[in-house]
Parts: structure tokens; C-alpha cells; sequence
């Protein structure tokens, strides 16, 4: 497991990734491997055969956290965004105006 530029990038197969009270915890054949704060998390992105708690996903998804979840090759499998808010008619109109 690796924490660059606020991702973590999980690799260990067979790893569990579950919300542990405001920390993503990882267990390896159940022992902990690592434990970091959610607030210092913008991603996190699995590598193979990895399990993700639901509560996770939805805490992840409330706090904007993304997940990211690829083959053990590296191919692009999923990917889990929060909602984004924005008003789509003003962004389409500013885009027509612009292709003018």
C-alpha cells in the first residue's frame, strides 16, 4: 500500500478496505495493515481482487473521496464518484457560447 498526494493505492491481493470510526483501515488475512484518516484521502485506487465494505463506499461518496478499481493488469474496471453539483443548463449554454 502506497499514500501519494493524498491517493491510496492498495495492491495487496486479498485486502479488505473497511471504515473504521473516521479511518479507512485495511486488513491483510485479518491484521492490520494500515489505517488512514479519511480527511487526508482524495482517492483511493484497488489493484485486483480487492474488498470494499459498503459503509465505505457510502462514507467515501458522502465526503467526496473517489474510488478508482482496476484488474491486477492495471485496466480501468470502475470508478466511484460522489455527486456532482452544478447548474447543467448554465454550463451548456456557456459552451454553445463559446463554440461560436
Amino acid at each position: 500500500m502506497y499514500h501519494i498526494l493524498n491517493t491510496l493505492y492498495i495492491m495487496t491481493p486479498n485486502a479488505y478496505a473497511h471504515l473504521e470510526n473516521n479511518t479507512l483501515r485495511v486488513d491483510v488475512e485479518r491484521e492490520k495493515r494500515s489505517q488512514v484518516p479519511l480527511h487526508h484521502l482524495g482517492a483511493v485506487v484497488c489493484f485486483g481482487n480487492i474488498m470494499i465494505s459498503p459503509a465505505l463506499m457510502h462514507r467515501c461518496a458522502d465526503d467526496g473521496i473517489n474510488f478508482v478499481l482496476l484488474d491486477s493488469n492495471g485496466r480501468f474496471k470502475a470508478r466511484l464518484e460522489s455527486a456532482v453539483s452544478g447548474n447543467i443548463f448554465a454550463t451548456s449554454g456557456a459552451i454553445s457560447k463559446s463554440s461560436r
